[in-house]
């Protein structure tokens, strides 16, 4: 979400204005989001731009100083397809109860929330709305379909985590299409257009190389809050994935490789410049352990760990603590 969006929302709503919204900025509407969901369209948004007012202000200058503050915050969207059942109250026998009225109204409403369950919004919701729209937090919204006559989307105010993978190996493709699934921005690099191709890589951005190798590398680089994958072809360039991943202090590295392997490139990098400390840095065997095999299997479990390293930096170890309480998991 760009700060300059809010601030033009905002103008137009002090000037009387009804803003402009569109699927770029708000990517929850997009076509390729919402395909399958028969209640909602991209149309829609022009819509809900239609009900802003100049109440809706301190919701959108709530989102400015989250940007500002780099806070896990959200924009949600309360979006009624029927008015009449939204306000039903509809709960079952498995689910809590939230008090014996439904939605607060049958309007669509914009509201912000973030992971501290902090909630600004232009009318007070329902006990019902107030926990549909802490579940943004769980992003995009958790219990969006719960309850009947509303569904809820969302938008995130902070940026992606990039992920590196470096080697455009079947592994990769694999990890790509997941990773992406899941919220992270995707940047593959190989050397071989014909492996880092559209086909095979249609949800990460792709690098190609020049060269014939992975000597071209070093004019790329990550920040020390990226993720890297260093998943080469044959584990060709594992040596050089690992010595730039660690030279630019990427926050997670990860390795595909078996132990004696790993031990030829522990000398070669070591070799390179990089230190033990370094390659102590680097996770070997990438992913989490569970007997996954084939480039499929291995891709799940390198995203879980990926998920699992997002969790953890995320979220302190007392926050953690809560939610794995919550879940009966202590």
């Amino acid at each position: 979400m760009k700060r300059e969006t809010l601030e033009a929302i905002i103008a137009d709503l002090k000037a009387g204005r009804a803003p402009a919204l569109s699927t770029e900025d708000f990517p929850c509407f997009s076509a390729e989001a919402l395909e399958g969901n028969e209640h909602v369209s991209p149309a829609y948004l022009d819509a809900l731009a239609k009900r802003l007012t100049a109440a809706d202000i301190p919701t959108f200058e709530r989102a400015i100083r989250a940007i500002d503050e780099g806070d896990l915050a959200w924009l949600g969207f309360k979006i009624v397809y029927d008015a009449d059942e939204a306000q039903r109250n509809t709960d079952n026998e498995v689910t809590k109860k939230y008090g014996d009225t439904g939605s607060a109204d049958g309007e669509p409403l914009v509201f912000f929330c973030n992971d501290a369950k902090e909630i600004v919004a232009s009318r007070e919701p329902s006990p019902r709305d107030v926990f549909q729209m802490k579940d943004v937090t769980r992003g995009p919204s958790m219990h969006n379909e719960q309850f009947e006559g509303l569904t809820w989307l969302s938008v995130p105010l902070f940026e992606a985590v990039r992920v590196w993978l470096l080697g455009a190996s079947d592994a990769a493709s694999e990890v790509a299409a997941l990773a992406a699934h899941v919220g992270f921005d995707v940047t593959v690099v190989d050397y071989d257009p014909a492996y880092v191709s559209e086909a095979r890589f249609p949800s990460a951005r792709r690098i190609v190389l020049e060269g014939g190798g992975f000597d071209g590398l070093a004019e790329l680089a990550c920040t020390p809050q990226d993720y890297v994958c260093v998943l080469t072809r044959g584990h060709m360039f594992d040596p050089e994935g690992c010595v730039w991943a660690t030279r630019h202090g990427a926050h997670y590295v990860g390795m595909m490789g078996c132990a004696g392997k790993n031990d030829r490139v522990h000398d070669l990098v070591l070799a390179a410049g990089a230190t033990e400390e370094d390659w102590e840095r680097v996770k070997r065997p990438i992913g989490l352990k569970f007997g996954a095999k084939t480039p499929a299997e291995l891709a799940i479990a390198i995203v879980a760990e990926l998920v699992d390293v997002r969790y953890r930096q995320r979220y302190t170890e007392e926050a953690r603590a809560k939610h794995e309480k919550s879940l009966g998991r202590e």
